[in-house]
């Protein structure tokens, strides 16, 4: 399970769809996530991929933007939009904030 930045970008104009640090579960891949009940599989090649998504949700056909969460709470590409925090994320994100790693991320 790893804190991750999660953006729906289908139908939202750039970096203003809805956004939240959430627990993600992947894959040994990493090819598939696990969030918030839907199953997001990653954009591979530039067939159907949209610049501004790295994952979408196999049953919707939705595009998420899927990445770690920046230190600084930037985590919007481009806007300063802020996430909403899942109550399972918010205690390790706010520790992260404070300097702690990430779970599964204490060595890198």
């Amino acid at each position: 399970m790893r804190i991750m930045y999660v953006q729906l970008k289908t139908g939202h104009d750039t970096d203003r769809g809805p956004a939240w640090i959430a627990c993600v579960q992947f894959t040994r891949t990493w090819r598939t996530a696990y969030v918030h009940g839907r199953t997001l599989r990653r954009v591979s090649g530039t067939a159907g991929a949209n610049f501004d998504s790295n994952f979408y949700d196999v049953d919707t056909g939705e595009e998420f933007w899927v990445s770690g969460p920046k230190l600084d709470g930037t985590d919007g590409r481009y806007s300063n939009q802020k996430p909403l925090v899942d109550d399972d994320a918010r205690e390790a994100y706010e520790a992260f904030l404070a300097g702690a790693p990430l779970p599964g991320r204490e060595n890198g």
